[in-house]
């Protein structure tokens, strides 16, 4: 845990990641650094780290056993866990989300993002091994979050990676407010593309439009690289941007046949 004035009690007034890891040394790792770490130096977030292994009952400090039903590997245990967990939450407050980190979790998205960041904060339950007993996150109503179609070591760097996507929401954290509402998925679209000094580089020139001045045409200009970008790289956000632009485009067209 790293320490705050106590004057401002950030117990209650900033955003609070709480993080169950056998490997509490991983943080605050990269969450250390640039806005993230500025912002929690300030006291705009704060990071508190439970090592799983506190919670263990034997002299081995042990926290896996071997899964019922035979198959490699090993798995979390619900006992200690469950302290664990228990322990996260009386400290923070029943009403926080328990997030696990799992490949088989729903998307984490922006729409996500934003949700956690509007609240007092999150705990955050990082799996190894095999993963973790299914019965504690049933017990605690865990919302069980993936980064994507792919397998982590542990979920350590999912939780790093999910932290720094909310706390860049959080006021005071990033400069200008504007280039949030300007990143990929604000609009449901993604980012338009971005160009900077020299005006020439190995023969490649910036788009005269934005060099003309003119806040309208460079607006458009944007609005329609990000669309077309949107369309060819990401066809599915294409089509929910589409369906929210214009909601009740197909009912009307079934009204009709």
């Amino acid at each position: 845990m790293i320490a705050r004035d106590a004057s401002r009690d950030p117990e209650r007034t900033a955003w609070t990641a709480t993080v169950l890891t056998l490997f509490p040394d991983m943080f605050p790792g990269p969450l250390g650094f640039s806005n993230a770490g500025e912002a929690l130096r300030a006291g705009h977030w704060r990071l508190v780290t439970m090592d799983i292994r506190d919670f263990a009952t034997d002299k081995h400090r042990t926290v896996d056993d071997t899964p019922f039903g035979g198959g490699p590997g090993m798995v979390m245990r619900p006992d200690v866990l469950d302290a664990g967990i228990s322990a996260a939450r009386a400290a923070r407050g029943a009403e926080e989300p328990l997030i696990y980190l799992s490949p088989r979790g729903r998307a984490l998205d922006q729409s996500s993002v934003q949700t956690l960041a509007a609240g007092s904060g999150a705990i955050l339950l990082c799996g190894r091994f095999e993963g973790v007993d299914e019965r504690v996150l049933e017990a605690h109503g865990a919302d069980e979050v993936s980064l994507g179609d792919f397998v982590l070591s542990g979920g350590e760097p999912a939780a790093i990676a999910l932290i720094d996507a909310c706390v860049r929401l959080l006021p005071g954290v990033v400069g200008s407010e504007q280039s949030l509402d300007e990143e990929s998925f604000e609009q449901g679209l993604l980012e338009y593309p971005h160009y900077t000094r020299p005006q020439e580089w190995c023969g490649r020139q910036v788009p005269g439009v934005l060099l003309s001045g003119h806040h309208a045409k460079i607006a458009a200009w944007r609005r329609e690289q990000s669309e077309r970008t949107t369309r060819e790289r990401r066809p599915d956000l294409w089509s929910r941007y589409l369906n929210k632009k214009t909601p009740d485009a197909g009912a009307g067209k079934r009204k009709k046949g």
